[in-house]
């Protein structure tokens, strides 16, 4: 259901491309414009566009909690038509194989498409907040089933029509038919309850989803409940033997993208290591032992951000307003550039570049007393990035907070995939333009 809103989302962001184009074209060229300029522009443009709508991928413009009232949609449209901009400036004038470098026909063009990229998502959200929305009912008050419902309700833009709790005593089919339920969610083992499978197997030709309550709440929220879920789960849904061919694959893409980007960034670290070195002459890398896959431990590579000596032996967790930060650590840490060195950690098979983050020692032995099945995080190879930080925080400093990112977590080593690492690692270039 998601999925389709998102799909119809960029459709429509494609259709009000080449309509932007249209107009400032008619409007530069008023009087005199024909096919012919428009093929002239309709190729170079047509490239510009693809690499556009990448932008708003990684900028969250088909994240819907974003065109939501509450959501920061103006903020992040401003950053990305404003990188936007500057990447299709970078292709006309450094790559000028099509014969044209417009200037004011760029400017009209990005200006309309942006006033119609927001009134798109505005009327989106009206349509799937008031009008075409799925109707969605429970049954069985779970508190992960109340958690779900008030989601749900401070949501609207996911599309769906609340119905609330339907009776457990009158008959399923008649409330189905009654209230036109489209997604019915179950909070029951059905295994467990033969009366109520009965019931949902005489309902099955009334058109309605049936989810359990664990499987809707990955599918709406993107993450596990980890306090809902059994061993039983985990024996059906973490089959790692599935995986063996795509973890080969993956470690030969991690070690070739991390050669690019070590190549890249290199200017950025000779600048950060010498920037480091005037600020208190201390080391320039920091070395902190974490936990990867399977439990071993390895060394995790940071350019130092801190004073030297910042925990004296002893492991806290990190605050937002950190006294131990340096004046160029801070800087540092605005653009998370202190966790480029840990590319060497990719290369040395240690990291792969998407995977639930590396946590030490100290605070996995902690967690896995206080977070259910919180040791299941190791039985995949650890990430510089993953889905946990481009969907909650990038630090989590408490046990509530690690308990919240491990759920995302979990439903990165479930769902994995190099389609939704694609996905992470497009997400994860937006973390330069914010702060943790």
């Amino acid at each position: 259901m998601i999925k389709l809103r998102q799909f119809i989302l960029t459709i429509g962001d494609i259709l009000l491309a080449f309509l932007a184009l249209l107009l400032a074209l008619n409007i530069r060229y008023w009087g005199i414009f024909n096919s012919s300029i428009l093929n002239q522009h309709l190729m170079p443009f047509a490239i510009v566009y693809f690499v556009w709508i990448v932008f708003f991928y990684i900028f969250g413009l088909y994240d819907l909690k974003i065109i939501g009232p509450k959501g920061e949609l103006l903020k992040r449209m401003l950053q990305c038509f404003l990188v936007c901009l500057i990447v299709a400036l970078t292709f006309f004038y450094l790559i000028p194989f099509f014969g044209i470098t417009p200037k004011t026909n760029l400017i009209l063009d990005i200006g309309i498409f942006a006033i119609l990229v927001f009134l798109w998502r505005k009327l989106f959200y009206t349509l799937f907040s008031s009008v075409y929305r799925a109707n969605i009912a429970f049954l069985g008050k779970a508190p992960l089933a109340l958690s779900l419902l008030n989601e749900i309700k401070n949501q609207p833009q996911l599309g769906y029509k609340l119905i609330g709790f339907l009776s457990e005593k009158a008959a399923l089919s008649s409330q189905i038919k009654k209230y036109k339920i489209s997604v019915l969610v179950i909070s029951e083992n059905i295994e467990k309850n033969s009366a109520l499978a009965s019931q949902l197997y005489q309902c099955l030709g009334l058109r309605t989803t049936f989810l359990s309550l664990d499987k809707a709440y990955e599918e709406i929220l993107g993450k596990i409940p980890i306090d809902f879920v059994n061993q039983a789960w985990f024996l059906r849904n973490l089959s790692e033997s599935e995986k063996s061919a795509y973890d080969k694959i993956k470690r030969i893409t991690d070690f070739l993208i991390a050669v690019v980007l070590v190549v890249i960034t290199s200017p950025i670290w000779l600048v950060s290591a010498i920037a480091i070195k005037l600020d208190d002459k201390g080391p320039v890398f920091y070395k902190q032992e974490r936990v990867g896959r399977n439990r071993k431990n390895f060394s995790i590579f940071k350019f130092r951000s801190m004073i030297v000596n910042a925990e004296k032996g002893k492991a806290v967790w990190a605050e937002k307003k950190d006294s131990r930060v340096t004046a160029v650590g801070a800087v540092l840490k605005k653009f998370h550039i202190d966790e480029f060195p840990q590319m060497l950690n990719v290369l040395k098979g240690e990291l792969s570049l998407t995977g639930p983050r590396p946590e030490r020692p100290e605070f996995v032995k902690q967690l896995e007393k206080e977070i259910p099945h919180y040791h299941l995080r190791h039985i995949i190879k650890p990430g510089f990035t993953g889905w946990a930080q481009t969907r909650f925080i990038q630090y989590a400093r408490s046990v509530n907070e690690s308990h919240e990112k491990f759920q995302y977590d979990l439903y990165y080593i479930k769902n994995r995939s190099f389609l939704l690492d694609l996905g992470i690692l497009l997400k994860t270039f937006l973390l330069f333009f914010k702060n943790e």
